[in-house]
């Protein structure tokens, strides 16, 4: 299997414990950064260079955040093999991407917490994740 190089991360978690660290070593590589929302605003309060996913696909987030990666130049550059979808990706304008960096949001410990409402577990479903 051939190794390529990292260009491009896209990084959005809810849980962002040593996110900073991790971000700033992909930085110091040069390597591009994509995210999110919350995750993007703690990177770039960081003093790292970060590009926000609505940038990257010219659709802002909608319904409240909950819409945000789902976009074809984000599953694009995530599924599109190099090799076999080059010429797509290119008619496309999507731009690969090389790393994820997930976690989903808290669903079981919400939902374990007293008094829990169900509007509280609905917002923790994360059935977006990166999909």
């Amino acid at each position: 299997m051939e190794t390529r190089p990292i260009q491009r991360a896209l990084i959005s978690v809810s849980d962002k414990t040593g996110i900073v660290e991790f971000a700033q070593s992909l930085a110091k590589k040069g390597i591009e950064i994509l995210s999110t929302g919350g995750t993007a605003k703690l990177l770039r309060d960081s003093g790292i260079t970060v590009i926000d996913v609505s940038e990257h696909t010219g659709q802002e987030e909608i319904m409240g955040g909950r819409v945000k990666t789902l976009h074809p130049k984000v599953h694009g550059g995530i599924l599109g093999r190099r090799d076999i979808d080059q010429t797509v990706m290119q008619e496309q304008n999507i731009a690969p991407i090389d790393m994820v960096v997930v976690n989903l949001y808290p669903f079981a410990e919400t939902v374990a917490k007293e008094g829990c409402t169900l509007e509280d577990a609905i917002e923790n479903i994360d059935i977006g994740g990166l999909t």
